[in-house]
């Protein structure tokens, strides 16, 4: 897929396809030096990686506030999120620090005036306000996120989750702990990959 495919595909307008293709030219120059994607994935980056993030951006919410990207990494699904809501805010939590880096090179590259980079650990972190819609990509298996955003949510926030061909089997183990409204989205760039919309987390009773 070429920028231009994805930008059709995506329906971007220019302005804000600028600021993808400025992501895209930092994402080249680290990729050299450290490992932000797997390589071999970096030829078809459009699709793999831009076009699997901006697909979430028509199921957000549209009066949302704050995104939280959890897990960061190299910036998908949150920095393509944060060029593709430039009214929303977002914060992306990253704990490994060259990552981090990365996604603040990226940011300024971009001229996102609503993105900031927390440097940490999930846990650790302390927001102002808790998040409206928080946002997760290969990070962990589904148990393992619910818990990293149950500590940061509030009782209205939603989540979009990307997930692959193990979705099903990760619902039934989170279910064990967690009660929650769950609505599957078909993946566009993938048959077997699933976005996992989810509200009204809880933790279960014992």
């Amino acid at each position: 897929m070429t920028p231009e495919e994805f930008a059709a595909a995506a329906d971007v307008p220019r302005e804000t396809m600028g600021r993808l293709q400025a992501m895209d030219r930092v994402l080249i120059e680290w990729s050299e030096r450290h490992n932000l994607v797997a390589r071999s994935t970096m030829k078809d980056r459009w699709h793999r990686h831009f076009l699997d993030s901006a697909q979430l951006a028509p199921l957000l919410p549209r009066d949302a506030k704050l995104i939280v990207d959890l897990g960061s990494g190299a910036g998908f699904p949150g920095l393509v999120l944060a060029a593709l809501r430039p009214k929303t805010k977002v914060t992306l939590i990253e704990s490994t620090g060259k990552k981090a880096a990365f996604l603040t090179a990226a940011g300024e590259a971009m001229d996102l005036r609503n993105l900031k980079v927390i440097p940490g650990r999930i846990e650790s972190v302390r927001l102002t306000a808790p998040p409206d819609v928080i946002t997760a990509r290969a990070l962990a298996r589904l148990d393992k996120l619910l818990g990293y955003g149950a500590g940061i949510q509030r009782k209205s926030t939603r989540y979009f989750l990307l997930k692959g061909q193990d979705v099903e089997v990760e619902l039934t183990e989170a279910a064990k702990s967690w009660t929650m409204d769950v609505t599957r989205h078909q993946s566009r760039t993938s048959p077997e990959a699933t976005i996992l919309e989810i509200g009204n987390l809880a933790r279960a009773r014992p």
